[in-house]
């Protein structure tokens, strides 16, 4: 059976627009162009796009879906294999939420004492379920679901100690940026001060080995081009995410 653009649109719950977009990078191509002019789709074109909507689900990049339409089924397996570990945890995780948020009903009816180790408990699980829906997918894109699953366990074991010392770490680093960035010198005494304290901290939160300098310079960079990261450091002072990242640079090339 043959299809239009906007039959298989309607069909998939994909747009138009998208479905022209995997046409120009040839992810999708239809079967043929019909003599009107239109993209005639089939059945092939079809479990490709199945295929294509699988990937994307898992937070799989394009550029990594085009090359596995073309790879061996083991190595497709392979890859859905560690998504699949992936997806355990975070069902895992979101189970988990539910457990704890329900815990949080009980408690403000007054049908439950919580202790305090099983509050903190809950406050590192919603941490977990408030970044998994503001950036899962991207941290998956750019990091891979393995990194992501040891950085989520490794949050969620974390003890209060730990805990409390980042706390401590990203206070000092707010207030030595905050008096470094009057001096406009990204290479003074308090702005390299806070770039050690900032790798001191991602590495309370990032599994072991997984640290370079490479990364944390590549992460500065972030600061600036991301306006989420960028609106919250120049909260500190006039361009202070820039500032930040250059102080970043110079830290990483020492």
């Amino acid at each position: 059976m043959e299809y239009t653009i906007k039959q298989l649109a309607n069909l998939s719950g994909v747009s138009t627009r998208t479905l022209r977009y995997y046409d120009e990078i040839d992810l999708l191509k239809p079967k043929r162009i019909g003599e009107n002019g239109y993209r005639i789709y089939e059945t092939e074109q079809i479990d490709t796009l199945e295929q294509i909507l699988c990937y994307r689900s898992l937070g799989v990049s394009l550029e990594e879906i085009s090359r596995l339409l073309s790879a061996t089924n083991t190595e497709k397996e392979q890859v859905l294999q560690r998504h699949l570990i992936a997806l355990s945890e975070r069902k895992s995780q979101i189970e988990l939420f539910i457990e704890n948020v329900s815990k949080t009903i009980l408690l403000l009816k007054g049908d439950i004492i919580m202790t305090d180790e099983e509050k903190f408990k809950v406050m590192k699980q919603t941490i977990l379920s408030e970044t998994e829906q503001k950036y899962g997918n991207e941290l998956r894109q750019n990091y891979g679901d393995a990194i992501m699953a040891d950085a989520n366990k490794r949050l969620s074991d974390m003890s209060r100690e730990t805990w409390i010392l980042q706390e401590t770490l990203e206070k000092e680093i707010r207030l030595l940026l905050k008096n470094a960035v009057k001096t406009k010198n990204p290479n003074c005494e308090q702005a390299q001060k806070a770039c050690d304290l900032h790798r001191q901290w991602l590495c309370l939160f990032w599994p072991e080995g997984i640290y370079s300098k490479a990364v944390h310079k590549a992460l500065g960079d972030s600061y600036v081009s991301d306006s989420r990261f960028k609106s919250y450091y120049d909260q500190l002072g006039e361009n202070c995410a820039n500032f930040f990242r250059d102080a970043i640079d110079i830290y990483c090339s020492k």
